[in-house]
């Protein structure tokens, strides 16, 4: 690795040292250099920081979607969330993207109408956090993992960007305040644990789409459910909360006539009983030319209820971005579908 390839947003601070000081540079100075560049936007000269070119897209709750355009042409979307802490202090979350496209195929998602692209570098992935926060001058409090892609089907490249976002040195962000969201791969749920607990890092937060209250609906909305069924999810699930003694978030977008009736609420909540977790109900933010609507206010509220009645946690996700095609399931600019795919290999690496 030579001066003019150091990709300074793909490494961490121990690493750079490590690196620059191979070549002469003393310590201090290459700290003081990764420390600027992500405690005020300066990188060192001769570092490529990659292209950082946002397009802003504001929705009218203050949601804003940015469009990065990578060295090879192709685009990831990203989006900041407005909210407010528990304190009542303001916030606000990044979700980013992990791949361009997707290969998983939800029937709900937008994404998932591109197909895999590619996957993200840890650098493209920490550069979403850069562009926010010195682009569009954003601080950021919270990542989520839920934007373009399925994580753990680039679950490397996701571990190296969340060694990034967490250095004390860089972005500094608490490990309990990033989310790593999945459809479910048992095995990645798995690997992502281990690697995690290795580093240290075990108060990342794990969110699953669960989506069904069974096999045959999720299966029907997500082709991944034949690799890994229900209860193979809940076993890996299972796993995940005991080692960490944490709550699994689950996911769950609720879709008009298809898994949002009160004996889907129930058959869910039975399902749900052995884990410790809180239900995420999404209302259901309809992709490009979606075969079902947005579900009523009201309907949403009845399915929220009805599992609260079981005596589950849950809570009702706020929509952010809709407007914007910024919503949760919405993200996949259409230009980027006119580019070529790749296919997924065995091992959740493009093949």
């Amino acid at each position: 690795m030579t001066a003019t390839t150091i990709d300074i947003l793909g490494v961490t601070s121990a690493m750079y040292v490590e690196t620059t000081g191979a070549r002469g540079i003393r310590s201090a100075v290459a700290l003081d250099e990764y420390r600027r560049t992500f405690r005020a936007g300066h990188a060192p000269d001769g570092v490529d920081l990659g292209p950082v070119r946002p397009v802003r897209a504001d929705d009218d709750d203050g949601t804003v979607k940015f469009l990065l355009r990578h060295a090879d042409g192709l685009e990831t979307e990203s989006v900041i969330i407005p909210g407010r802490g528990s304190a009542g202090r303001d916030r606000r979350t990044l979700c980013v993207s992990s791949q361009v496209g997707c290969a998983m195929g939800c029937g709900f998602c937008e994404t998932a109408q591109m197909g895999l692209m590619k996957n993200l570098t840890p650098a493209e992935i920490v550069g979403q956090w850069f562009a926010a926060r010195f682009a569009l001058d954003a601080v950021i409090d919270n990542i989520v993992f839920m934007g373009m892609g399925e994580p753990l089907d680039n679950v490397d490249a996701v571990l190296a960007a969340i060694r990034v976002l967490t250095d004390r040195n860089g972005p500094a962000i608490a490990p309990s305040r990033i989310t790593v969201s999945t459809v479910g791969r048992d095995a990645g749920i798995r690997r992502l644990g281990a690697a995690l607990r290795e580093d240290r890092l075990g108060r990342v937060q794990l969110a699953v789409s669960v989506n069904a209250p069974n096999d045959d609906i999720r299966a029907s909305i997500m082709p991944i459910n034949r690799a890994t069924p229900m209860a193979a999810l809940m076993n890996a699930m299972l796993d995940w909360a005991a080692d960490r003694r944490a709550r699994v978030l689950v996911e769950y977008v609720c879709i008009p006539g298809v898994n949002d009736a009160d004996a889907h609420a129930d058959e869910l909540c039975r399902y749900l009983r052995p884990l410790d977790c809180t239900v995420n109900v999404i209302p259901y933010n309809p992709r490009r030319d979606s075969p079902w609507p947005a579900p009523d206010d009201a309907d949403v509220a009845r399915f929220v209820d009805r599992i609260a009645g079981h005596g589950q946690a849950v809570r009702r996700r706020r929509t952010h971005g809709r407007a914007a095609m910024a919503a949760c399931g919405q993200l996949g600019n259409p230009a980027i579908r006119r580019r070529r795919f790749v296919a997924l290999g065995t091992d959740g690496d493009p093949g």
